[in-house]
């Protein structure tokens, strides 16, 4: 794969990442949070705010991976 295509696939992926993750996140404090208070929303926050490194990372990995040398 070239690496230009490769480059725009995991930005797109990484994009998409961010987006559908916020809205996940977002839906589920509205959702199931909206009783508790103000420390458990932090809470909440902080863990999903650092949880979508890890696919992030996943993607980011993929993309430095260099190709095998052509023969």
């Amino acid at each position: 794969m070239p690496i230009r295509l490769k480059k725009l696939i995991g930005t797109i992926l990484l994009v998409a990442l961010v987006i559908i993750y916020a809205l996940i996140a977002s839906a589920i404090a509205v959702t199931r949070l909206a009783e508790y208070g103000a420390t458990v929303h932090f809470l909440f926050f902080l863990f999903s705010g650092l949880l979508w490194v890890l696919p992030a990372m996943g993607i980011i990995k993929w993309l430095i991976i260099e190709p095998p040398p052509k023969r």
